[in-house]
């Protein structure tokens, strides 16, 4: 598993081993930073500048991802301590300690935060947990007014996220991608 473009483009990425950490795919994290830079609703300076917040961060696939191609600060919250250990190795590498935050812990009890305009969640599949941390993570604060909100869930999965706004739906193997805008 490497990143895909920008600064650290080919760099590796460590996963743990076993079943619990699930990174996103190449192809689908390609997949997916195409949408966004070239959707009439994204486009490079979605991500270039931003503040993101990637929660179930898992390796932190995501979010490094975004910061590769242009992103201020990465924010990351997971809590599984195998993934954690490989996440801090992978910010290593990337030697993006001054520009990156990691907050151990449950998404849906987060401390106060910074308001994120980009926030990627890849939470396990099948157990509610998009609606549950986005219920927690605005009140703390994390969710700019009008942030785009992506979730990678199961294809059968629904998801209902009240006054946001569904831009997008994707199927990629398994997985699902969403995108919403958060209420401005």
């Amino acid at each position: 598993m490497r990143i895909i473009a920008g600064a650290h483009r080919g760099r590796a990425l460590t996963a743990p081993e076993g079943q619990v950490t699930r990174p996103t795919s190449e192809r689908a994290r390609q997949a997916l930073f195409d949408m966004l830079w070239h959707a009439p609703w994204g486009g490079r300076g979605l991500i270039d500048g931003a503040r993101v917040l990637d929660v179930f961060a898992g390796t932190g696939a995501l979010g490094l991802e975004a910061l590769s191609r242009g992103a201020a600060h990465v924010s990351f919250i997971e809590q599984d301590r195998a993934a954690l250990a490989a996440l801090r190795k992978n910010i290593t590498g990337c030697k993006a300690e001054a520009v990156t935050s990691v907050l151990p812990g449950d998404a849906t009890r987060p401390p106060r935060g910074q308001a994120c305009a980009v926030v990627f969640l890849d939470p396990p599949y099948g157990k509610g947990l998009v609606e549950a941390a986005l219920k927690a993570l605005a009140p703390a604060g994390w969710i700019a007014p009008g942030a785009v909100i992506i979730a990678e869930t199961a294809k059968a999965e629904a998801l209902d996220l009240p006054g946001h706004e569904l831009l997008t739906e994707r199927g990629h193997g398994a997985a699902m991608l969403r995108v919403w805008r958060a209420p401005g």
